[in-house]
C-alpha cells in the first residue's frame, strides 16, 4: 500500500495536501494523525506543523489490475481488458491480438486465469471480492454451447435410460446446465466431485416424471 507523510498548518491542510500529491479523494485514504499542530504563542512564536500519514485502501480494483498486469507481462501478451463492478461481481473483459491465449482450448486457460485472481486478489482483502473473467465476449458463447449441450444430452439420456457424466467444469457453468434442465420431466441433474474437477451428471427420470 501506497503511505505518505504529509505537513501543514493544521490537520486538514495536511490531509487535503495529502490528497493533491496522491491524486485521489478523500474517501480512496486511510488517514493517521501523527501530530496535531499548534498555533504557538499568539499565533506566532513555538507553533507546530500538524502531520499526517496517509495510506491509499486497497481496492479490489487495484488488486486485480496489479495481478493481471503481472500475469500479462509474464506471459507476453499483446492484449487490453477493462475492469468493472456490476450486481456485486467484479468483471474482467479481455480484448486484443492476443485473446485467444487468454481463452485457451474451451476456455480453460480463462477459467484457470479467474480462479488463479480470485485466490490472489481475496487473500489480500477482508471481505470477498467476486470476480468474472471473460474475452471478447467468449462467457455468453459458451453459455449457448452450454445450453445446447445440456438438451442434446438430456435427449440421449431420455432415449438410453442411461445417466451421462459431463466434463469438469466451474461453478458457473455447472449452473448453467443445471437451470437449463430443472423443468424437465425426464432428467434431474446433479453435481459430483471437488472442483476444480466437478461434474455435472445428468439423470434419467423414470417414467418421466
Amino acid at each position: 500500500m501506497k503511505s505518505i507523510v504529509v505537513d501543514g498548518s493544521s490537520v486538514e491542510e495536511a490531509v487535503q495536501n495529502a490528497l493533491k500529491k496522491l491524486g485521489v479523494t478523500r474517501e480512496q485514504v486511510e488517514v493517521n494523525v501523527l501530530e496535531e499542530g499548534s498555533r504557538g504563542l499568539f499565533g506566532l512564536i513555538g507553533g507546530k506543523q500538524a502531520s499526517v500519514s496517509v495510506t491509499l485502501k486497497v481496492t479490489p480494483e487495484q488488486l486485480i489490475k496489479d495481478f493481471l498486469d503481472e500475469v500479462i507481462e509474464a506471459m507476453g501478451l499483446e492484449t487490453e481488458y477493462t475492469v468493472f463492478l456490476d450486481d456485486g461481481y467484479w468483471y474482467v473483459d479481455f480484448t486484443g491480438k492476443d485473446v485467444r491465449f487468454i481463452i485457451g482450448r474451451r476456455g480453460k486457460t480463462l477459467n484457470s486465469l479467474q480462479m488463479l485472481t480470485n485466490m490472489a486478489v481475496n487473500r489480500k482483502l477482508e471481505e470477498r471480492a467476486r470476480i468474472i473473467i471473460d474475452a471478447e465476449g467468449y462467457r455468453s458463447r459458451r453459455e449457448q454451447s452450454l445450453r445446447r449441450l445440456a438438451q442434446k444430452t438430456a435427449e440421449r439420456v431420455r432415449r438410453t435410460k442411461a445417466n451421462v457424466m459431463l466434463e469438469p467444469m466451474t461453478p458457473q457453468e455447472r449452473r448453467i446446465i443445471h437451470l437449463e434442465l430443472q423443468n424437465n420431466e425426464w432428467v434431474s441433474t446433479t453435481s459430483r466431485g471437488d472442483d476444480p474437477y466437478r461434474k455435472v451428471v445428468i439423470c434419467y427420470k423414470s417414467r418421466g416424471a
